[in-house]
């Protein structure tokens, strides 16, 4: 009589995971009354390292990779016109050998010989030391860049002449470097014209060896890329010119403060006045006391606006003079340690120290869309509530209509003033209904045509 096998309700427990060296092992608690399944307690991950074995074309693909990585760095080396002659000779030689026609075979050969020179050429290791020193990374429109690359052996072993690539943008400057022999050292200076403002990558410095018919080149870089920035050119502003920041420095308000300096009136008495403040002649008067009340004086908080919609601007170079009159005045006003809130429709400018400053005013690109110039009239208020001044820079497209809606939403009770920049144009002054709108051709005339606002 056969037994039926005995079946267990109870599941098997999953096997205990096994500790990686170094680490305490963890074990699995044996099931009992105690050990039922809770909010509490956490079920054993078993995870199953038996991954299937890759395919013959998976083994292939990846066998494939690595040799292309490997030999892609060799294969680099030859350049278009290289490849060009390699497949003449391979198909002339090949087809030589088929039709037996000699003639092939020997053009074949003839081929040959100018890529095995091109070998020699580039066959070796060099080992070069270079560094790239800039004498500023900051510069103004219109100087020069000044700075030295460096090109040293340090090797006990002579080094062949070579050829150095400094890459400056777009462009790249060249220079031969001599035969140097153990431990010497070769220098070359080099000046970056800044016509523009911009932010101009200088490197990387690589050497390069090639043949002369350039059908092999191979370049190692040894010296990583700096970043120029080309500041916009900015002028100074005289005393006269600068005056309207100084003249907002302890303008009275129409806020009243229990202390300042701009008396106002006397009021009663209130507890937590400062008694300092109590005017005792006419607390003897009048037999109640009375203390002194006063104006809020305002300090001069200056919101320099740039408009920089490119459909306000008739070309480049205007927009270029725009941004350094936003620049000039807001340089003058750190200067003179006023408060300065400078932003245009695409963001806001960094006022923490001058650099920062002059860095945002570098990258500023002129907008495509078409937001309306009240927008940024809006943003003053919004972002500068209590500034004392708004100048706001904008170019010779920009209409009376657009310069008046943008006035109207600036901040109460300041001082609003419209730069209009217009190439070529000479300096005027008038008014806008309340707006003080100056006409400016150069930057170079910037300081006459500021020396009458706020008069």
């Amino acid at each position: 009589m056969s037994i039926p096998p005995r079946i267990s309700s109870t599941p098997p427990s999953a096997p205990s995971p096994v500790a990686a060296p170094g680490e305490p092992s963890v074990q699995s608690p044996a099931p009992g009354p105690s050990s039922a399944p809770g909010p509490t307690s956490t079920a054993a991950e078993v995870t199953d390292t038996d991954a299937p074995a890759p395919g013959p074309l998976e083994r292939g693909r990846r066998t494939a990779q690595r040799a292309w990585k490997r030999a892609s760095p060799a294969l680099a080396v030859v350049s278009p016109v290289g490849w060009t002659l390699l497949a003449a000779v391979l198909g002339s030689g090949f087809l030589g050998l088929w039709l037996h026609i000699t003639e092939l075979n020997v053009l074949a050969l003839a081929l040959l010989v100018p890529l095995v020179i091109a070998a020699v050429f580039v066959l070796g290791r060099t080992s070069y030391a270079i560094t790239l020193d800039l004498q500023s990374h900051r510069v103004v429109v219109g100087t020069r860049a000044v700075g030295r690359v460096e090109v040293r052996n340090p090797t006990e072993k002579t080094i062949l002449p070579s050829r150095i690539e400094l890459s400056v943008g777009s462009a790249s400057a060249q220079f031969l470097v001599p035969r140097l022999g153990a431990s010497a050292a070769h220098e070359e200076l080099f000046a970056v014209p800044t016509r523009r403002r911009a932010v101009l990558v200088v490197g990387p410095v690589r050497s390069v060896r090639d043949d002369p018919l350039s059908l092999m080149r191979r370049q190692v870089t040894w010296a990583k890329a700096q970043e120029l920035f080309v500041h916009p050119r900015t002028v100074r502003l005289d005393e006269a010119a600068s005056g309207f920041l100084r003249d907002l420095e302890g303008t009275p308000s129409s806020d009243l403060s229990s202390s300042d300096i701009a008396f106002h009136a006397l009021r009663d008495y209130t507890p937590g006045d400062d008694r300092r403040h109590v005017h005792w002649r006419t607390t003897a008067r009048t037999g109640r006391l009375m203390v002194r009340q006063f104006e809020e004086t305002r300090r001069s908080h200056v919101v320099v606006a740039l408009a920089d919609r490119a459909a306000d601007f008739e070309d480049e170079d205007e927009f270029e003079l725009a941004v350094s009159a936003a620049a000039s005045v807001s340089v003058q006003t750190m200067r003179e340690e006023k408060e300065l809130t400078a932003l245009t429709t695409a963001g806001r400018q960094r006022t923490t120290t001058l650099r920062r400053l002059l860095d945002d005013y570098t990258v500023l690109e002129a907008q495509r869309g078409r937001r309306p110039l009240r927008d940024l009239g809006q943003a003053c208020a919004d972002k500068a509530p209590n500034a004392s001044a708004v100048v706001l820079v904008v170019g010779s497209q920009a209409t009376p209509t657009e310069l008046n809606q943008a006035a109207t939403r600036f901040p109460p009770g300041v001082l609003p003033i419209a730069v209009r920049c217009a190439r070529g144009a000479e300096v005027r002054r008038s008014r806008l209904g309340g707006l003080e709108l100056v006409t400016l051709g150069r930057i170079e005339d910037l300081p006459m045509a500021m020396r009458t606002v706020g008069r």
